[in-house]
């Protein structure tokens, strides 16, 4: 996590908690039983008051931001008094939001963006994913009721070998019940935290997957719904995706491998997390 905020870098983000309610086999950063709400909160003000001057994007991550109930509106409220204009991007498993009367706390707060996980449209496999059973139908509720109140929703698919072969039904499932939602992202595997841990479970070189998301691209696209990858290099990526991939890791995790050098499309990828401890073989220059 960073303590600081940088103007030039691409991800500024508060990390406000490292409890969660959900314990997802691939977590990056694995939650904690610690009472560190009000630590971080005292933490987090501090970074916005020594924040440079422009910032157009913040981030807020956990753990689960939603843990702090109150305090995490009064957050967003110290932030808009700092930076009335900025783009505010929550990381949530969105269970919370299942609350009706909580998700309608932050229907007049301007400039959210709520990114949210789905694991699956099938309810028994997303359950397996966070190994918290009924996470699924909270997960599901709080993202019709943010829908309800006129949230901006960004839908998070973390591709991994538990799921990857639904791709093209959760694809369908998305167009068909939850075409509210602003983007939608599909997301390589940060190898690290949990993932190492469950790595026979979770692990999938992005190569044997391809089939399954260029399915799954296309459909959501060809619908017309904002759809994009993050975190996969375009040399693991077949060519029709290339158009939907982000330079999407943060600055401070990010490398290139030697091999990357004479790569013709090195500006343009994302790259590979330095934190992950499996790559994959089949990293090569385009």
């Amino acid at each position: 996590m960073k303590m600081t905020f940088d103007i030039n870098s691409n991800d500024n983000s508060l990390f406000v908690t490292s409890q969660c309610n959900n314990k997802c086999l691939m977590c990056a950063q694995p939650p904690l039983n610690r009472d560190d709400i009000d630590f971080f909160y005292a933490k987090n003000i501090e970074i916005i008051d020594n924040a440079p001057n422009g910032l157009t994007n913040i981030g807020i991550t956990g753990g689960e931001p939603t843990l702090l109930e109150e305090k995490l509106i009064c957050l967003i409220e110290y932030i808009r008094i700092r930076y009335p204009d900025s783009l505010i991007h929550i990381l949530t498993n969105g269970k919370a939001f299942a609350d009706i009367h909580y998700a309608k706390k932050f229907k007049e707060i301007p400039n959210l963006l709520f990114g949210i996980p789905l694991h699956s449209d099938f309810s028994i496999e997303h359950d397996a994913i966070t190994q918290v059973k009924g996470s699924y139908t909270e997960t599901m509720k709080g993202l019709y009721n943010l829908a309800g109140i006129g949230a901006d929703i960004e839908l998070r698919i973390v591709i991994n070998r538990m799921n990857f072969q639904r791709l093209p039904q959760l694809s369908e499932f998305i167009w068909k019940n939850l075409p509210f939602v602003a983007y939608i992202s599909f997301m390589g595997l940060e190898d690290t935290g949990y993932s190492i841990k469950n790595h026979n479970k979770i692990w999938i070189d992005p190569i044997d997957y391809q089939k399954e998301l260029e399915k799954a691209i296309t459909n959501l696209a060809e619908w017309k719904l904002d759809v994009s990858i993050f975190n996969i290099p375009l040399c693991l990526l077949r060519s029709s995706l290339h158009k939907f991939a982000k330079k999407s890791i943060s600055d401070w995790k990010v490398t290139y491998i030697d091999i990357c050098s004479t790569c013709s499309m090195k500006n343009e990828c994302c790259g590979l997390f330095t934190t992950s401890k499996t790559q994959s073989p089949n990293i090569k220059p385009i």
